[in-house]
């Protein structure tokens, strides 16, 4: 369960912007294999926290004339400590996670469909999931149409035993239009919603009560411009992310990918992020240290979660890449950090104290 709830955080700070397609994509030729290694540390004053080693190993390659097979496996490691309440008192934790995907793809002149299976598993936490995936070009091959599908079951059993044989459902749903806007834009709109059901409290947590039922909606804007000048690409993103935990997010992304000679490319990034807080999360009262903060009299939901208050983040990233022969090598490099002060258009949650984590992540990828 720590992991799980860790490694959202590390993929949103460690999430980057791909190219975009506006047409089917057209089976692949060559088939690729690939290994991530992820190196993840997070801190707060005066301490450490968590840290997460995550190898993965990639595979893609077409079958037949119009098909291809997809499959990866990671391997997540954490150890550390995790914060009970707020960000105060820490407590050690160790585990590890195991995730495998495989997914097939048929394609089609014009079309494109994608089946895939998920599976995740650690000491206390299992999950399986199903996705379904769709594309539609049209004949001028300048408006792509893109559907997807994706189900979670999970199963919770977290090793203090405060809940046995726990689960969540959650369905999602997206909605997207890529359009070709001139020879050196690219646009895209994407919609999603998704709707949970089940356990999303956290075991660990000492109060921490949320509601059974969680929904939520996105709306992310992309636009990808090439500089004729540079023989860049800038890569532009705004999402706005809302639930009925009445978190409302909005996340601003900007990526710049310049080629240099000899194969070498140069990628620095930049994204900024605020959220409001739950609607029942509970401010941090310093007189009730070193103990938690009582959630008040009467709450039927209740939760100290940090990724649950108010606060702004910001991320500043490189990547280094490259290419030669049937062989390529990223090395990413990302310094996250968040404050309460940074919220926009209003005030953070009080007392939380500062977050930090580093990023590095080096993949190794070739062609066959």
């Amino acid at each position: 369960m720590h992991t799980t709830l860790q490694r959202n955080t590390l993929l949103a700070a460690a999430l980057s912007l791909p190219l975009l397609s506006a047409q089917a994509e057209a089976q692949p030729e060559n088939g690729t294999l690939s290994l991530k290694y992820l190196d993840y540390q997070d801190s707060q004053p005066g301490a450490k926290r968590v840290r997460v080693t995550a190898p993965e190993l990639s595979l893609m390659t077409p079958v037949g004339s119009a098909w291809s097979l997809s499959a990866s496996h990671i391997v997540d490691s954490i150890t550390g400590a995790s914060p009970a309440y707020h960000t105060e008192a820490l407590v050690p934790l160790h585990d590890q996670r195991r995730a495998t995907d495989l997914s097939v793809t048929h394609y089609s002149e014009l079309t494109t469909a994608t089946i895939g299976a998920s599976y995740s598993a650690e000491s206390d936490y299992v999950s399986r999931g199903l996705n379904l995936a769709a594309t539609l070009s049209t004949e001028d091959r300048n408006t792509s149409w893109n559907l997807g599908f994706n189900l979670l079951h999970d199963s919770i059993n977290p090793g203090n035993q405060i809940v046995t044989d726990e689960h969540k459902n959650v369905v999602d749903l997206s909605l997207g239009l890529t359009q070709v806007l001139s020879s050196r834009d690219l646009a895209q709109v994407l919609l999603g919603y998704s709707h949970g059901k089940g356990y999303f409290s956290d075991p660990y947590k000492i109060f921490d009560q949320r509601p059974r039922i969680r929904n939520h909606s996105t709306l992310l804007l992309r636009w990808n411009h090439h500089i004729e000048a540079s023989g860049g690409t800038s890569r532009l993103a705004y999402r706005y992310y809302q639930d009925s935990f009445a978190i409302r997010a909005h996340t601003l992304t900007a990526e710049y990918v310049q080629p240099l000679p000899q194969g070498w490319s140069l990628s620095p990034q930049l994204r900024l992020y605020s959220q409001s807080a739950a609607s029942f999360y509970v401010e941090h009262d310093l007189n009730s240290d070193p103990f938690p903060t009582n959630p008040p009299d009467g709450a039927s939901f209740y939760t100290e979660e940090q990724r649950l208050a108010a606060y702004g983040a910001r991320t500043v990233g490189v990547t280094l890449s490259k290419r030669w022969g049937a062989w390529s090598a990223d090395l990413r490099a990302q310094h996250y950090e968040q404050r309460n002060q940074w919220r926009w258009g209003g005030s953070g949650s009080r007392n939380l104290a500062p977050f930090r984590a580093r990023i590095v992540q080096l993949a190794l990828t070739r062609q066959f």
